[in-house]
């Protein structure tokens, strides 16, 4: 896509300062941009790059945009407005209708006219495909399960029975959604008996689910992903989680089951949230952290020590051994020094 600074601006809710007629066709960093490139200064940090960068045209804050020649586009937030120009410029392919040859797709199922179902893929029965949607090659589509208007289904993306896809969301390869829970029950013998896992997935719209992330299908009510959420690759959603509207998870974390998380949270890589716990709106989890107990939002929430010299470490675990005795030992201290205080013995 080729566009004029000056449309770029209004898609950016920037302020132009240039040449408004200059054409633009793509986004690049700030060390590899070329003439007919836009890039961004993301902090002042890296505005000593700016010299050295033949972008054709910056997005950047007006504190940095002091005394640039270039021909830039002005805001708050240069991220945000970077991302709706790279949006502009490069937009989601626009889908072809059709059904591939080698398809496999039931009798009864429902697909708009308007969808496009890949190569190898299967549609089991009953199952509904809305208009302008998306069936990569290879990807399931379980019997009865719903597929929302212009959501694309990359390859190799496995949708169980019975769940529900809202619109407009993107599901990357092979991610697996409504799998069986991790249900099981131990008998008196040692042995676990599994528990049928009953309920489905239901996904609202505008939701992204990254590559080789799964999301496990409820017990008995449904796993539920509101609308806005957006889930990076390799996380795990066990079943009966509840997760609040644009609320964003990165890679590696792991939600047990029954836990309910609010919106507008952020939760960072590597964290890990206790089941049957609740988070509150608006919480952030630092990465690598383990939530345990339920908390309230807003708020940002933090566990686990990072990595430092060995020796170093071995050391602190010794002392963490010895904790309790010094909380006690400290306790009689504080005993001992108030009754000091008021006149009377230790």
């Amino acid at each position: 896509m080729v566009y004029r600074l000056s449309d770029l601006a209004r898609v950016a809710g920037a302020t132009l300062r240039g040449n408004g007629d200059k054409e633009i066709q793509g986004v690049a960093p700030l060390s590899r941009a070329g003439e007919r490139e836009i890039a961004y200064c993301a902090a002042s940090r890296y505005r000593a790059q700016i010299s050295n960068c033949r972008a054709g045209a910056l997005i950047v804050t007006a504190e940095d945009a002091e005394g640039l020649e270039h021909d830039i586009l002005i805001c708050a937030d240069p991220r945000v407005a970077f991302a709706r120009v790279a949006n502009a410029l490069c937009p989601v392919p626009v889908v072809t209708p059709g059904r591939h040859p080698s398809a496999v797709i039931a009798a009864d199922s429902e697909i708009d006219p308007g969808a496009s179902i890949g190569p190898c893929a299967v549609i089991e029965t009953g199952a509904v495909i809305g208009a302008g949607a998306s069936i990569g090659a290879g990807a399931f589509v379980g019997a009865r399960t719903r597929v929302g208007a212009r959501t694309r289904i990359e390859a190799r993306v496995v949708i169980m029975h019975d769940c529900v896809i809202g619109e407009d969301c993107a599901i990357s390869p092979g991610a697996v959604i409504g799998g069986e829970g991790f249900g099981y029950v131990r008998e008196s013998d040692g042995h676990w008996l599994k528990v049928p896992q009953l309920g489905r997935v239901v996904i609202g719209n505008r939701v992204d689910i990254g590559a080789n992330t799964t999301v496990d299908r409820g017990a008995l009510g449904d796993t539920v992903i509101a609308d806005g959420v957006k889930l990076d690759n390799l996380i795990q959603i066990a079943h009966n989680v509840k997760v609040g509207s644009d609320t964003a998870m990165a890679g590696c974390v792991g939600v047990a089951g029954s836990a309910v998380i609010g919106s507008r949270c952020l939760i960072a890589g590597g964290a890990g949230i206790m089941g049957h716990i609740t988070i509150g709106d608006d919480v952030e989890v630092t990465a690598m952290s383990f939530l345990k107990n339920s908390v309230e939002g807003p708020g940002r929430f933090s566990s686990s020590l990072p990595a430092t010299n060995a020796d170093v470490w071995a050391k602190n675990v010794g002392r963490f051994r010895h904790i309790d005795e010094l909380a006690r030992r400290l306790r009689r201290a504080e005993r001992a020094i108030k009754q000091l205080l008021s006149g009377g013995k230790p």
